[in-house]
């Protein structure tokens, strides 16, 4: 991706039966470090800072704020208003030849998210996600939505699925884990006009 999001022309926050989407400010970093740092989370993302103070600058910096949303919780219980994870949503251009660059400009997005196991298994996730697609195509008239993820993260591409993404590659040994090894990974992706044959 080369562009930036530009989702600040957008009216915020996006509602969903039960969550609220909306961007992410430098106040919301603590809020997203005790599920983060989780092993079972933290296993998956790129970058697994050490401390608070170090997640907290790497969340704040510019590029990364403009591209995070928080999703949180309104379903009226006791959990009401909290933040259960947070997406990346991310505007960019689309390869082209040299001859027709200026028409692949902002036209596609990459997303991606981290959500808190507490809350798994309610499927806040696929309703989270659902609703990014349809800001994606609906809104945004964006042509493409993609997502990658490595290979061994089922729930991940599982959710990817479950929304209606299709697997366009799966690519070996590609990706150096933390741990020292090289995991396969996996790309999904959607095009505008599969995500309105389902809408």
């Amino acid at each position: 991706m080369t562009q930036s999001s530009g989702l600040g022309a957008l009216a915020w926050p996006l509602r969903t039966e039960r969550l609220s989407i909306r961007r992410a400010r430098p106040a919301d970093a603590p809020l997203t470090w005790p599920y983060r740092r989780r092993e079972d989370v933290a296993r998956w993302l790129p970058m697994l800072p050490s401390t608070l103070e170090d997640h907290c600058e790497i969340f704040c910096a510019p590029r990364r704020l403009a591209t995070t949303l928080l999703v949180e919780l309104r379903d009226g219980g006791a959990a009401d208003g909290s933040v259960i994870g947070d997406m990346k949503f991310d505007v960019g251009d689309g390869w082209a030849q040299d001859e027709v660059l200026a028409a692949a400009q902002g036209v596609q997005a990459e997303i991606g998210w981290a959500f808190d196991p507490a809350f798994h298994g309610r499927g806040y996730a696929t309703e989270a996600v659902r609703e990014i697609l349809r800001l994606a195509f609906a809104e945004l008239r964006l042509r493409r939505v993609e997502a990658y993820c490595f290979a061994e993260n089922e729930p991940s591409w599982r959710l990817m699925e479950r929304v209606g993404m299709r697997r366009e590659a799966h690519t070996i040994a590609d990706g150096l884990h933390r741990d020292g090894t090289w995991r396969d990974g996996l790309t999904y992706a959607l095009l505008a006009e599969e995500w309105s044959a389902r809408a």
